[in-house]
């Protein structure tokens, strides 16, 4: 009898809700890393895929294995193909571990890699794009943490000053008076691993426009366990989808012994069943593939009904 062929690697899990591309790989215990191409940030890098390289920034929840393997090989690999620096913002008590890290390497591969760390505590804020900030916060895991929420600030001017002439507007700005209020747009939250705790009422977390959330755990004997590891279990998620505004919630970082039909069940079960189409879990890769390809097809039939019209 021939052997088998060798296990292949998990396919990226793939979900768009417009305009952003969420895309990557979270399997507890192995691996973790949650793509934003539009953003030009990923999120962890236990993984690096490809389409990974092209973030100019990864935000580092934490450092356990399976959410930092790849740092060394992001950085080596970005410079390699000659897309720049890469920058890595992490938990300031990791600043000190990262650069002993990226020193080692120099011994083992005789040649110093480039690479930018920026460290991070609670409430720091990053721009990464025009008016685009990435922001920390303190989270909740067995080891120093932090989650991220990507923030879009506009500028709008204030009510009172709406509908006054232009030479007005000069006039009491260059007197002192601040005419423009910044109103803050959450666009994408990310937790990384985390207990439930005080950052699931933070309004930027909880009002961002895709909630990307860890939830380890979905049986239900397994809330003492998931207490134990400092985790989420999908009683937690279920009254997270009950407050948050999010348009799509996006579960990550399950156990490779979690069968995906079971972790489907499991939501039907436990997730309200007026909530229960905003929340997706990553690595299902069969149902984000039919939803995505339903995407496509409502696009070319509108496409198609506009070219119609004109």
């Amino acid at each position: 009898m021939l052997p088998r062929e060798p296990a292949r690697r998990p396919q990226l899990g793939f979900l768009y809700v417009h305009p952003y591309r969420i895309q990557g790989i979270s399997i507890a215990g192995e691996e973790s890393a949650v793509h934003v191409p539009e953003l030009d940030v990923c999120f962890d890098i236990g993984a690096c895929e490809k389409p990974m390289l092209t973030a100019k920034y990864v935000a580092l929840t934490h450092g356990h294995m399976d959410h930092s393997a790849q740092i060394a090989y992001y950085f080596s690999q970005r410079n390699f193909q000659g897309m720049g620096t890469g920058t890595l913002l992490c938990h300031e008590q990791l600043e000190k571990p990262i650069h002993n890290l990226m020193n080692a390497w120099v011994d083992v591969e005789h040649q110093r890699t480039p690479y930018n760390l920026i460290p991070m505590k609670h409430e720091d804020e990053l721009e990464v794009k025009n008016n685009i900030v990435l922001r920390a916060f303190e989270t909740r895991h067995t080891v120093p943490s932090l989650g991220f929420v990507m923030v879009e600030k506009r500028s709008k001017l204030k009510d009172e000053f709406v509908g006054l002439p232009q030479e007005k507007l000069v006039e009491l700005k260059a007197g002192g008076t601040a005419i423009t209020q910044i109103n803050e747009i959450p666009l994408i939250a990310y937790t990384g691993d985390t207990a439930w705790g005080p950052h699931f009422e933070r309004g930027d977390v909880m009002n961002a426009k895709v909630l990307i959330t860890e939830c380890t755990f979905l049986e239900p004997g397994d809330h003492k366990r998931a207490a134990v590891g400092k985790h989420l279990h999908l009683k937690h998620v279920a009254d997270l989808v009950e407050s948050s505004t999010a348009e799509a919630v996006v579960l990550t970082h399950l156990s490779r012994r979690t069968h995906i039909t079971t972790a489907r069940a499991q939501l039907d079960k436990m997730i309200p069943a007026h909530h229960r189409q905003r929340v997706h879990l990553l690595m299902d890769s069969r149902t984000n593939r039919q939803r995505y390809e339903a995407q496509v097809a409502a696009a070319e039939t509108a496409g198609s009904a506009s070219a119609a019209a004109e």
